[in-house]
């Protein structure tokens, strides 16, 4: 059961981008595997949760989508964190924060067809039979899903060593604020995405090119230090990441590293409180309105 749980968590975090919307995917799929076996024996308990989980991830995006369409400032998924030295989560594209924010382009089924596929390598009867639609069916959509992403699909150093020791260099001019460092780290068109969520103090839009990307952070690194964050190294959905605590311990955000071509291409920053609770105790210290004492 435990097997099956962390499988729908998996469909349902990379259908979502929520870690909190995926548990609870995995909560009633158990529930309705369970209600299944109690009546039959179920030859394929793989392919019952995926396919329920797919389903259920389905019904939540449909609902979701005018929500997603208002929500404040640009959207990141919710990130997955370990501390460095850990087993990481996945060192796969389809688990990516860049990836996963990509699929947000698509519709709901053209994002179950090229998660089922590429996530989970189902073939084209296997999709039809999730989706309850025939092969060539599902063929169309993931054409059509391919087309709406491959131009900016995210690319990765394929070598988790590389990737690690340059994140180890960029976060060592992070902390001292070194803008000539950063900048040479930087790829010339690199980008640095904010979520606040209209909660929490994050850039507006997405902040483009090396140079501009490096003064914002050296001066993000001149406010942390006047107010005692820390800054450290993690992995962030499979990439390097760094996570920065307040004096007291708490979480004040989580940045998600891309690499690619032996620079930084871009840079994922969440701070909205609603997708860091999964994390652990939060700082006020990046909220727009803080509660009174």
């Amino acid at each position: 059961m435990e097997r099956l749980r962390r499988l729908a968590v998996n469909v349902g975090y990379r259908m979502l981008g929520s870690v909190a919307e995926a548990e609870d995917i995995a909560q009633e799929t158990l529930l309705r595997l369970h209600g299944a076996a109690a009546e039959e024996e179920l030859r394929n308990p793989d392919a019952f949760a995926t396919t329920i989980a797919t389903r259920l991830s389905l019904d939540v995006l449909r609902s979701a989508r005018v929500r997603r369409e208002a929500y404040v400032g640009e959207w990141l998924p919710e990130p997955l964190v370990e501390d460095v030295g850990m087993r990481r989560v996945e060192d796969d594209e389809t688990i990516s924060l860049a990836f996963l924010t990509l699929l947000e382009r698509l519709t709901p089924e053209e994002r179950a067809v090229l998660v089922l596929r590429e996530a989970f390598d189902y073939g084209f009867e296997e999709i039809g039979a999730v989706l309850d639609k025939r092969p060539d069916a599902c063929r169309q959509l993931l054409s059509r899903a391919r087309r709406r992403v491959d131009a900016e699909r995210p690319r990765f150093d394929s070598d988790p060593a590389q990737r690690e020791a340059l994140a180890a260099r960029f976060l060592a001019a992070a902390r001292e604020g070194d803008l000539d460092g950063l900048v040479a780290l930087l790829a010339p068109d690199a980008v640095l995405v904010g979520d606040g969520g209209g909660k929490a103090l994050a850039i507006s839009r997405p902040l483009v090119g090396g140079p501009a990307v490096a003064r914002a952070l050296a001066n993000f690194a001149r406010e942390g230090a006047t107010r005692g964050v820390t800054v450290e190294a993690v992995h962030v959905n499979g990439q390097p990441g760094l996570r920065t605590r307040a004096p007291d311990g708490t979480l004040v955000n989580v940045v998600g590293i891309d690499v690619a071509g032996g620079r930084v291409v871009r840079l994922h920053s969440i701070l909205n409180p609603d997708k860091l609770a999964h994390l652990g105790p939060l700082s006020e210290i990046a909220l727009r309105s803080r509660p009174s004492s």
